[in-house]
């Protein structure tokens, strides 16, 4: 047995927990926050093997420049002369190739499978309530070109084995009969499915402070100290914590705690929002508006619209030119379906952490023998959530990992 420091109280830290507590370690976690808000909250809820090209592809970087002076548009890079964000720009623009996609597809698909097998084995396992549904994605496209590109998609995921077809809009109509689409046609993904984040993150912070899991809330790390490449103790402004085995689950921040190790971890924080409606709106599938990129989730007494990726640096502003544009893109392709002041009002955001080649952080750094690093999920962390954790209690207890890491290794060159 040994004693594990967690840092971080999102869905990657939550599962780590977990599935430390279960190999017998003693674990404690240490989080900023009061653990009730942030990305692990506000997601789509999707569990998305289907997800399998990264953010860093082929003509991302040239998009965001060119949607860089529009403040509604899907991807927003501020630019700032800051050396943190132009070394991720720079990484992030040599990694927008086809090299990328090509050797991160099987890695994604794998790590996101085991993830939505593994929600489904916590919930039986230990006979939690949250929504679990596997009704499929619907990627909903309005113009033939942006059709043709989810085609190629698709094709690209039945290579990998996922099972997939293309809709009409007739067959569109059959599958949701109670909403008006405007639309050419869409991609139905079977092989993935949808949640309620809260509630899931509701009852495994229940089920690890019952089962002995320290919590330590409001606790913000100051510093790190390190001898002979190992973590000794963990400072906070009320506490100093020891342990044979950290964990940088910090999402966002991460990259700010990594420096005190002498780690350089790209990371920039990608802000998301979403808005809540309450009402019957008829919507019984999660969809993707292809070309909005907006995220429509029907989920446990609620539906959920979420979208944009704002990279700006750490801030929780809610930019209401941000949530309108979800507002109004949903209205495009639900032409009777319009979002009222007050559900806008309500919005939140949440800060995903994004790596230069949209691949998540997972392993040991040499610069740190005692560290797991588990961050950089992008728009993936609660889809691939649970494998994360499972991955980073196989490392921390010395077993062979289910999955070879090597795509996700800290250590990796951009």
């Amino acid at each position: 047995m040994k004693t594990v420091i967690i840092i971080g109280g999102g869905i990657i830290g939550l599962c780590s927990a977990y599935y430390l507590h279960k190999e017998g370690h003693q674990v404690t976690i240490i989080d900023q926050s009061t653990m009730d808000f942030g990305a692990s909250y506000v997601n789509a809820g999707y569990l998305t093997p289907s997800h399998i090209i990264p953010l860093a592809a082929p003509g991302v970087m040239k998009k965001g420049l060119k949607w860089m002076f529009n403040p509604s548009s899907p991807l927003f890079i501020k630019p700032r002369f800051n050396a943190d964000f132009l070394r991720w720009a720079w990484a992030f623009n040599k990694s927008c190739s086809v090299n990328n996609v090509e050797r991160s597809i099987t890695a994604i698909k794998d790590i996101n499978i085991m993830g939505r097998d593994l929600y489904s084995e916590i919930k039986q396992e230990e006979r939690f309530k949250f929504q679990l549904e596997r009704k499929g994605l619907l990627m909903l496209c309005q113009t033939n070109k942006m059709l043709d590109e989810e085609i190629k998609v698709a094709q690209i995921a039945k290579n990998e084995g996922l099972p997939v077809q293309e809709l009409s809009v007739p067959k569109l109509e059959q599958i949701e009969p109670n909403v008006e689409f405007k639309a050419k046609g869409a991609i139905l993904y079977e092989c993935d499915g949808h949640t309620t984040p809260h509630i899931f993150m509701d009852e495994m912070k229940a089920y690890l402070i019952a089962s002995g899991v320290t919590f330590y809330k409001e606790e913000k790390v100051q510093d790190i100290k390190v001898n002979d490449k190992k973590i000794s103790t963990v400072h906070t402004k009320n506490n100093v914590f020891k342990a044979d085995e950290f964990v940088l689950a910090a999402g966002s921040w991460s990259n700010i705690l990594s420096k005190k190790l002498g780690i350089k971890l790209l990371l920039e924080a990608g802000k998301g929002y979403r808005i809540n409606s309450e009402r019957n709106l008829g919507i019984t599938m999660p969809t993707i508006l292809a070309e909005a990129k907006v995220a429509i989730t029907p989920m446990q007494g609620f539906t959920r619209f979420a979208g944009t990726m704002e990279i700006a640096g750490i801030n929780h502003k809610i930019n209401t030119v941000r949530v309108e544009a979800i507002a109004n893109a949903t209205q495009k392709y639900y032409p009777n379906i319009q979002l009222s002041k007050q559900e806008k009002e309500a919005a939140a955001c949440g800060l995903r952490p994004v790596s230069p080649d949209g691949m998540a952080y997972i392993g040991k750094s040499s610069t740190c023998q005692n560290l797991t690093i588990a961050t950089g999920h992008a728009m993936m962390g609660w889809s691939m959530g649970p494998a994360t954790g499972k991955l980073v209690s196989e490392i921390i207890s010395d077993k062979k990992t289910s999955l070879n890491l090597d795509a996700f290794h800290p250590d990796r060159k951009f």
